[in-house]
């Protein structure tokens, strides 16, 4: 039997069982959805009746920009043009180290969807005489994505009438709280 020392062994940087599944872990609780922007005045503006999430065909100085969480949908509307539903309106500012491969801001974008979708959907909204709106884009899973709604057209006293109700639902629920916990 001999009595050498065994020389010692190299650390390496490799991950251990344990280190691999914290890092599983930690993607894992990352959010699914980044949302880029909202369209909060569409949901006063219109009564949204049904909503479809639809991909985007962009290039890649506007995913860049949505990145840097510049964008608008405030004047933005679908459009459904030789089978095909087009995003107009919606404004993506330029990316500034894109220099000459850069997009153009407002320029009309295609909307992804499965040919039922655009039948069923899209067509809905063209017979019935009813708005596609954009309400939110955001990414999922890194692809942006655009959920769009069709949307009914309120008119001024539909809107105060929703604004009055929104006011005395929110007045009976702190009434409710406030007697909940003076009780106690």
């Amino acid at each position: 039997m001999s009595t050498k020392k065994k020389p010692p062994q190299p650390t390496t940087s490799a991950p251990t069982k344990a280190g691999a599944k914290a890092g599983k872990d930690a993607k894992s609780e990352r959010p699914a959805e980044r949302v880029v922007a909202e369209n909060r005045k569409a949901r006063h503006d219109f009564e949204i009746l049904d909503t479809l999430e639809c991909g985007i065909a962009l290039v890649g100085s506007e995913v860049k920009s949505l990145r840097g969480g510049r964008m608008s949908l405030d004047e933005a509307y679908g459009r459904v043009e030789r089978g095909e539903v087009w995003l107009y309106g919606c404004d993506i500012p330029e990316y500034e180290k894109a220099n000459q491969l850069n997009h153009k801001p407002k320029r009309p974008r295609k909307l992804l969807m499965h040919r039922r979708e655009i039948r069923t959907f899209a067509a809905q909204a063209f017979e019935k005489g009813l708005t596609l709106v954009p309400l939110k884009m955001y990414f999922k899973h890194g692809r942006v994505k655009l959920l769009l709604g069709i949307g009914r057209g309120r008119k001024a006293h539909d809107k105060r009438e929703k604004l009055k109700a929104a006011s005395a639902r929110r007045d009976i629920e702190i009434a409710l709280r406030g007697r909940s916990r003076g009780g106690r």
